[in-house]
């Protein structure tokens, strides 16, 4: 789950990471207000889940409140990626002498946090890694025994030459990574993290990205979700307790279990498809998670042919099949389905799906093709 800068901020601030005052305005007239009542330079930040900003046009500095005015009208209804700016951050401008990265991701091979930073903040660390991979310092961090202060200070040594800047960086790593275990995240960053002429050490852009698998436990970050940012198929799907992903091909696909979906997708790909989606209904035997599913796919125009793919364990073939009727029934379908179900009450199933005169296959191979035929 991502969330907007202004709420990483916030997180960060909880733990005493220093990020300048800020406030989030929707019309031109509060921005103004705020930059007024700052009284100083303002940036004009618009808040949108997406990267790039700065690039598409969306962040602009601001010498007084007339100016913060002005770009807010152009910032606001901006289009960012295909998603449209509904809010800007108004923050505190400062004068900047260096910049530096700072993270913390989750790195698989190791199933260990990594620290990543670099001297050359303030650009993308996947071009830093690209053109100069020597610049990106890496700590990994023993979750046992946790950060140490040692490490901290080690690391912020290569990021800095002034001793007074470096126990500055020290301290916002151990609070970085703080913030990272407390929510959880599958990544914390901040980029640029500045140093001022004062030699004051400063967070001005904040990124968080939380592990879905550990909402449960964190309901107040879960509040912070922004549906109107995310694939209305994908908050639906959720809703209902499936897994889906929205691909670029136009065969759909609904399968049960991970593996198969995966397995499903390859096949397509194997015999020269795109696969539209990849949609997990589960084990549950509940006809609505069929309906769901299809209402979702159905909302993809790319999509040409769906093939539903199941096998049955837990789920039961014939409550897919009467899902399936139910769907037909339901809404208006227009796409060619072919249905593969084999398993447990596979020839209850197919005795209910007799009536529909629908494409069936009996294996993977034969309704994978089928559904590419008719896609196109």
């Amino acid at each position: 789950m991502k969330i907007h800068e202004y709420q990483a901020k916030e997180l960060f601030r909880a733990d005493g990471v220093p990020v300048p005052p800020g406030e989030v305005a929707r019309t031109a007239d509060e921005v103004y207000n705020i930059a007024r009542r700052y009284g100083k330079p303002v940036v004009v930040k618009s808040q949108v889940l997406v990267g790039g900003r700065g690039k598409a046009g969306g962040v602009k500095l601001a010498k007084d409140a007339d100016e913060a005015r002005k770009h807010a009208e152009t910032i606001l209804g901006m289009d960012i990626k295909g998603l449209t700016v509904d809010k800007v951050l108004i923050t505190q401008a400062v004068k900047i002498d260096t910049e530096i990265y700072l993270g913390v991701i989750m790195d698989r091979a190791s199933q260990r946090p990594v620290i990543m930073a670099s001297a050359a903040g303030g650009v993308e660390i996947e071009e830093v890694a690209r053109e100069n991979p020597d610049a990106i310092q890496r700590l990994t961090v023993d979750p046992l025994h946790g950060l140490l202060p040692f490490q901290s200070r080690v690391l912020a040594s290569k990021l800095h030459d002034d001793f007074k800047v470096i126990r500055q960086i020290a301290t916002i790593i151990e609070k970085l990574y703080r913030t990272f275990v407390r929510v959880d995240a599958s990544l914390a960053e901040i980029n640029p993290l500045v140093v001022t002429p004062e030699g004051k050490v400063l967070a001005i852009d904040a990124k968080i990205n939380i592990d879905d698998n550990a909402l449960y436990r964190q309901p107040e970050i879960e509040s912070l979700r922004d549906l109107s940012a995310e694939d209305p198929g994908e908050v639906a799907a959720r809703e209902m307790g499936l897994s889906f992903v929205r691909l670029k091909g136009n065969v759909g696909n609904i399968v049960n279990g991970a593996g198969l979906a995966m397995a499903t997708m390859d096949l397509i790909k194997t015999y020269g498809g795109e696969p539209a989606n990849f949609l997990d209904i589960g084990g549950s035997s509940n006809p609505e998670k069929v309906i769901t599913a299809i209402d979702i796919i159905l909302g993809d125009p790319s999509v040409k042919s769906i093939f539903i793919n199941i096998f049955g364990g837990i789920t039961r073939c014939d409550d897919v099949a009467r899902g399936l009727v139910t769907a037909f029934e339901k809404l208006d379908i227009k796409l060619p389905i072919v249905v593969r179900l084999t398993g447990t009450n596979e020839a209850e199933a197919k005795e209910i799906l007799a009536k529909m005169d629908l494409p069936t296959a009996d294996t993977m191979d034969g309704g994978v093709k089928k559904a590419i035929e008719l896609a196109s």
